[in-house]
């Protein structure tokens, strides 16, 4: 199991932790832990966040504590969600658009999408108080990663590729354990963090998945790899969102 968990970390992240070339089959079967190591990843975010508060603007932190985010995940996602952008932009048939999704370049629907994500993101982790920080940034991964194990528990595969091993494992005969071991992660650590604020975003994680699962199946017939990336970034800038809402509303 120790091998699995590290091949899941080394998937998600930058820390060189060290990658088995089996890695993709481990970390689609295990994606049931992936809120598990968006905890991690949300916990180190956040603590680079609290020790900027003390220092720093609140506007120059979040700013500075996304791009520490998008520094640990790679960026793997966040190529998604510009993919996906332009993918759902272009006027042609899935085919095409799943074409347009792999091309290199980054057109102008894939920016505009990443930039009111990453500008809102930044924006809502400005917005946190120094006492609501960390424990937010470690749920609003939590959710994240969540949203991307639904997307694949819920979704078919639009083509065959990386994608296809999560689809696959998701849709396996352990499938529902493995969501019910999922929620359960995801719940546990949220709720105790950030009590209504941690259940309503990982639920509006939850919802953000089944939507953009919704979405997918009308432009590209099932998920992609590209869309399950997007779902990450989405997820995460919702449940801040949500977060705040609760925080302001309570």
């Amino acid at each position: 199991m120790l091998k699995e968990i590290k091949n899941l970390i080394a998937f998600l992240t930058i820390i060189p932790v060290g990658m088995d070339p089996d890695f993709l089959v481990d970390a689609a079967n295990c994606m049931y832990l992936f809120p598990a190591v968006g905890a991690l990843i949300g916990l180190l975010v956040g603590l680079f966040a609290w020790l900027l508060l003390h220092i720093l603007s609140a506007l120059i932190v979040g700013v500075l504590t996304l791009g520490f985010l998008l520094l640990i995940t790679g960026l793997h996602h966040t190529d998604g969600l510009l993919d996906f952008g332009d993918g759902v932009m272009y006027q042609g048939s899935p085919e095409e658009k799943i074409e347009i999704m792999h091309d290199q370049q980054t057109g102008t629907g894939g920016l505009a999408l990443g930039l009111v994500t990453m500008l809102t993101t930044a924006l809502c982790i400005a917005g946190l108080s120094m006492s609501l920080v960390v424990p937010s940034l470690i749920v609003s991964e939590v959710s994240a990663k969540l949203a991307m194990m639904i997307g694949a528990w819920v979704g078919n595969s639009a083509h065959k590729g990386m994608n296809t091993y999560f689809v696959n494992a998701m849709h396996g005969r352990y499938r529902n354990l493995r969501l019910i071991t999922a929620l359960t992660i995801s719940f546990g650590i949220a709720v105790p963090l950030l009590w209504i604020g941690g259940f309503t975003a990982v639920i509006a994680g939850l919802v953000t998945a089944l939507i953009m699962v919704w979405f997918s199946n009308r432009h590209f017939r099932g998920v992609t790899g590209d869309v399950m990336g997007a779902m990450n970034e989405l997820a995460r800038m919702v449940s801040l969102i949500m977060i705040l809402a609760v925080v302001r509303w309570a």
